[in-house]
């Protein structure tokens, strides 16, 4: 006789939560440390990989580190946007998951992303550019550093989840395309697979223009994005049955 239990899904499961934390500790300490001598900043965001601050571990730090300065005051809005967005469908993924595979999948959008931008940044490097953004900072000089910041966009470092939180996105539309969601400020529901298809044309729309003063790694969205495709396409290739 067979056996049948039913696992109730969690609200709050414990990957999910433990990556919300962990993003949270990380946010704070970029807080605390946070000046010329010692920048927390500084050692764990994306640099180019031309740019001679660029280190591999950065692959896996920029990830869970977040935008926590921008003119003198606190940043919030930045981990407030991921950490909603990880659990709002982070959690349905690892619920019909499973925390091992979350995790795997949640690294590996991450590192796609990161790949993806890297490549972009080296077809586009600009050593000047770069020159002028650290020795502006090191200058103390807001106004020439947020000069140098814009004018540079995606050229500066890279720091937060959204490359990987784009792939939870991507699989999350994959597997529940027709599940209807409230984006505001329009006033009616969107398909899941319209609503990251969108967001995935204005990365790339974004991207390709290089807008001035547009600092949004948008190539490491659209790197998540696709990273998380093609492992979900993968995964369920052979078994239908997963798809919702």
């Amino acid at each position: 006789m067979s056996e049948f239990r039913y696992h109730r899904p969690s609200a709050f499961p414990p990957v999910v939560k433990n990556l919300i934390i962990i993003n949270f500790l990380v946010w704070i300490a970029q807080l605390s440390f946070h000046n010329k001598d010692f920048d927390l900043t500084d050692y764990i965001s994306l640099y180019p990989v031309d740019d001679p601050h660029f280190k591999f571990y950065q692959l896996i730090t920029h990830m869970f580190a977040h935008a926590a300065y921008a003119g003198g005051s606190i940043v919030f809005y930045h981990i407030l946007f991921n950490m909603f967005a990880l659990w709002m469908f982070g959690r349905v993924l690892e619920n019909v998951w499973g925390g091992k595979r979350f995790l795997f999948f949640y690294l590996a959008c991450g590192i796609g992303a990161a790949v993806c931008h890297l490549l972009v940044q080296h077809l586009r490097f600009d050593p000047n550019v770069i020159m002028n953004i650290e020795n502006a900072y090191r200058a103390g000089d807001q106004n020439a550093y947020d000069y140098w910041v814009n004018k540079a966009g995606f050229m500066a470092p890279a720091v937060g989840a959204s490359g990987a939180i784009m792939g939870v996105l991507a699989a999350f539309a994959y597997l529940f395309p027709n599940t209807e969601l409230f984006i505001l400020p329009i006033p009616v529901p969107i398909k899941a697979k319209w609503a990251v298809i969108g967001y995935v044309a204005i990365d790339l729309f974004l991207g390709l223009g290089s807008v001035s003063g547009d600092n949004v790694a948008h190539f490491a969205h659209l790197g998540g994005a696709i990273t998380g495709f093609i492992i979900v396409f993968i995964w369920n290739k052979t078994n239908r049955r997963t798809l919702y």
